[in-house]
C-alpha cells in the first residue's frame, strides 16, 4: 500500500476570547461549527459532500460539548448529514491530535478530504456532581468545575503525579534555574509580537469573526503591558518563593480553529495552491508532573522521522502553557534558534482554548510557511498528565 501526501489547503479560527469575555456566550458546538462553516465557505469549489469525515479536538466535553461535538458541528454548519464527525481528546493536544488522526485517514486511503479542527469554551465548562455512593444521602454533596485541571483524582495516583499544573510549571523552572524576571521577558515578547502580527495584518487570512459577537482580535493581548506591571502580580500557585504569576502563564479561553486536509485528488476537487504539506508527527510521554517538557522528546522524535534538524526549521508554533514550561523546552533544544519559535506571539498572550490549541499551531505555521514561499515548520504542544506531541509540516 503507498502513502498518499498529504495537503493542508486552509486554515481558519475564530478570534480566541477570554474566560467570561466576548465569546462567553457562544455555545461550544456554534464555535465549532462556525469555523467549519467558514472553512467550507472559502473553497466554494468543494462539494460539502466529499467531506469523508470531521475531527475535533475537545479536551472537557463535560458541558455542551458532550455529544461528539465534531458531530453537532457538521450538523449545525448545514453540511450534508452523510458527513461524518468524531471527536478527539489529547487533553491540551486534542486539537493537533485530528489534525494528525485526520492526515493519517488521508494517508493511507480512508479518506480524501477531510477537516479537522478543535473547539473548547473554559468559560461555559459546567460544574459536575457525582452520583452518590448510596441513594438518598443527607449530607452535602461536592461540585467540580471542568474548566482545567485535576478533578476527581484516582486515590490510587501518586500525589506527586497529580499537582496543579501551575505547580507543574514551577518544577520546570525548579529543574532548568529560570527566574521570575525570565518569565516575564517571555510574557512581554508574547504580547509584544502578538500585537505586532495583528498591527500588520497578519492574521487577517485566518481569523474568522463569529457573527453577532463584538470581537475581532484574540481578546487577551496586552499591548500595554510592561516589565513593571508583570513584577506587580503575585505568585499563583507558591505563594513563598514561587514565579510562576497570572502575567506569565496562558489564560483560560473559549475559542475554534479548524483545517481542510487533501490528498491529491482532492486538492485538485479545491482548485487552490495548498498552504503546506504534512510531512511526520511524533507523541511521547513523561512524568505527569513535569508534563511541561513534554514536547521535549517529541519534537525531536518528528524531526527525525521527516529527517530534518532544528537548523532546518524556519518556523516553530510552541503552545505557551506557561512562560516558564515553554523556556524549559527551549532550554533543552540549544540547537534551536529562539527567534524563529513563536514569531506572531504564542498563547501567553493570544490564550490557550484547550481542545482548540493545537489546531490553531498548525493552521499558524501552514499560513506562515505560504507566506514564506517555502520552508519547513513545526508545531508542538505539552500536555497535562505527561505527554507531547508534535507536527512537521514543508512546503
Amino acid at each position: 500500500m503507498s502513502i498518499r501526501d498529504v495537503y493542508i489547503v486552509d486554515a481558519v479560527r475564530t478570534p480566541i476570547g477570554k474566560f467570561g469575555g466576548a465569546l462567553a456566550s457562544v455555545r461550544p458546538d456554534d464555535l465549532a461549527a462556525h469555523v467549519v462553516r467558514a472553512l467550507v465557505d472559502r473553497s466554494p469549489a468543494l462539494d460539502p459532500a466529499r467531506v469523508d469525515d470531521v475531527y475535533f479536538g475537545d479536551a472537557n466535553g463535560a458541558g455542551e460539548d458532550n455529544r461528539d461535538v465534531a458531530r453537532m458541528a457538521v450538523l449545525l454548519a448545514g453540511l450534508p448529514v452523510t458527513v461524518p464527525g468524531v471527536t478527539v481528546n489529547r487533553l491540551c493536544g486534542s486539537g493537533l491530535e485530528a489534525v494528525i488522526q485526520a492526515a493519517r485517514a488521508i494517508a493511507v486511503g480512508d479518506a480524501s478530504v477531510a477537516i479537522a479542527g478543535g473547539v473548547e469554551s473554559m468559560s461555559r465548562a459546567p460544574w459536575v456532581l457525582q452520583k452518590p455512593e448510596r441513594a438518598f444521602p443527607a449530607g452535602h454533596q461536592q461540585l467540580h468545575s471542568t474548566t482545567l485541571g485535576w478533578r476527581m483524582t484516582n486515590p490510587r495516583m501518586p500525589a506527586e503525579w497529580t499537582v496543579a499544573l501551575g505547580e507543574g510549571a514551577e518544577l520546570v523552572a525548579d529543574r532548568h534555574g529560570i527566574t521570575r524576571e525570565q518569565q516575564d521577558a517571555f510574557a512581554l515578547a508574547s504580547h509584544q509580537k502578538a500585537a505586532e502580527a495583528w498591527a500588520k495584518g497578519l492574521y487577517d487570512d485566518e481569523v474568522v469573526p463569529y457573527a453577532g459577537v463584538d470581537l475581532t482580535r484574540d481578546e487577551c493581548i496586552r499591548d500595554t503591558t510592561s516589565m513593571e506591571a508583570l513584577a506587580k502580580l503575585k505568585p499563583a500557585f507558591r505563594p513563598e518563593g514561587g514565579t510562576v504569576t497570572p502575567g506569565n502563564s496562558s489564560p483560560l479561553n473559549d475559542g475554534a480553529a479548524a483545517l481542510l486536509l487533501v490528498d491529491e485528488e482532492g486538492l485538485r476537487e479545491t482548485g487552490r495552491e495548498p498552504l503546506a504539506r504534512i510531512r511526520t508527527s511524533a507523541v511521547t510521554g513523561i512524568e505527569p508532573q513535569l508534563f511541561g517538557l513534554g514536547p521535549v522528546a517529541a519534537v525531536r522524535r518528528a524531526l527525525e522521522k521527516a529527517g530534518r534538524s532544528f537548523a532546518d526549521l524556519t518556523t516553530f508554533e510552541l503552545n505557551e502553557a506557561f512562560a516558564a514550561q515553554a523556556l524549559g523546552c527551549l532550554a533543552e533544544w540549544p540547537e534551536l534558534d529562539p527567534k524563529i519559535v513563536n514569531p506572531r506571539g504564542g498563547a501567553v498572550a493570544i490564550g490557550h482554548p484547550l481542545g482548540a490549541s493545537g489546531a490553531r499551531l498548525a493552521g499558524s505555521v501552514a499560513h506562515q510557511l505560504a507566506a514564506a514561499g517555502s520552508g519547513t515548520g513545526l508545531a508542538a504542544l505539552c500536555i497535562g498528565v505527561g505527554q507531547g506531541l508534535a507536527l512537521v509540516l514543508e512546503r
